[in-house]
């Protein structure tokens, strides 16, 4: 399994170097499984909203889609998922996944 970090989802999802992101994607289609931590999609909500101010409809989209990838795991997806929701409805991302995280309902 193939451990991936922020930087090669941001290439995907933003396609701001589209050499790179096609690079980056090619990549991700050639591995058997691909594992997400919870600190790559807290870091990920992060840099699309801060640095290229992306909507949070946007992100929410692109973070469930990465749920949706046959190849890809995420680290406690059912915490991950809630967080996803939660944060679709107005709470702050990393508040969300760290009190999904903990079992716990908002």
């Amino acid at each position: 399994m193939t451990a991936i970090d922020t930087n090669l989802l941001v290439r995907i999802i933003t396609n701001d170097d589209r050499t790179q992101a096609a690079r980056a994607a090619a990549f991700l289609r050639e591995q058997d499984r691909v594992y997400i931590p919870k600190t790559v999609l807290l870091e990920l909500e992060w840099v699309l909203r801060s640095a290229y101010q992306t909507g949070r409809n946007a992100i929410v989209s692109a973070l469930r889609d990465l749920t949706t990838v046959f190849n890809v795991e995420v680290e406690d997806e059912t915490a991950a998922k809630q967080a996803i929701e939660w944060y679709e409805n107005g709470v702050d991302f990393a508040d969300a996944l760290h009190v999904a995280s903990a079992g716990r309902r908002m």
